[in-house]
């Protein structure tokens, strides 16, 4: 397993259909092409998660998420206000998204992350990507790159992460699924969704 700062070097790797652990504003998290049958499986596979549980993605901006789900006026109005930043929004998928990504779910989470190298990794890639902690399902998620135990092709090296995961929202069903960063905020928006 290699350990670097070669952005382009790992977005080659996801293009390949490879997986690359990358810091965000949270925490590490596994990458994959999220159009890629056999990356996602490897994914699925690398954190002994069950297929029935959903895996979000990560844009590198609003164009990347429009073109994966459908984004009314309050959506909109939401995620201006906290995005890029530590919070998933759940939205209604298109049909290009997979059906693995969401477990069936007509849903699926998105990341926005504040991060310049996760939005130059996605960039570089030209895909969106996966967003799931880099963790074996159940255990905390990494902070630094000596807490990654899970498997990869590549890990980006960048520094220690902030450790508190996202707060994921469902923007469609207006609720909060996880408590995370920013939550008394996004709690707030919410209320005058």
């Amino acid at each position: 397993m290699q350990i670097g700062t070669d952005i382009r070097k790992a977005s080659e790797i996801i293009r390949n259909n490879g997986i690359v652990i990358y810091p965000t504003e949270t925490v590490y998290g596994i990458g994959a092409n999220i159009f890629s049958n056999i990356a996602l499986e490897k994914v699925f596979a690398i954190k002994k998660r069950d297929k029935d549980k959903p895996v979000s993605v990560a844009v590198s901006d609003l164009k990347m998420m429009e073109d994966l789900v459908y984004i009314g006026k309050n959506e909109r109005h939401f995620i201006e206000k906290f995005l890029p930043g530590p919070v998933t929004v759940l939205l209604k998928k298109r049909d290009l998204v997979p059906g693995v990504l969401t477990s069936g779910s007509e849903l699926v989470g998105i990341r926005f992350p504040a991060h310049e190298t996760t939005i130059n990794l996605i960039q570089l890639a030209g895909v969106p990507i996966t967003s799931t902690s880099a963790n074996f399902s159940g255990e905390a998620p990494p902070r630094r790159v000596g807490e990654i135990r899970v498997g990869a092709d590549y890990i980006i090296d960048g520094g220690e992460c902030k450790g508190e995961p996202s707060t994921v929202v469902d923007l469609v069903n207006r609720k909060i699924i996880r408590i995370g960063a920013n939550f008394e905020d996004v709690l707030a928006a919410l209320e005058d969704f």
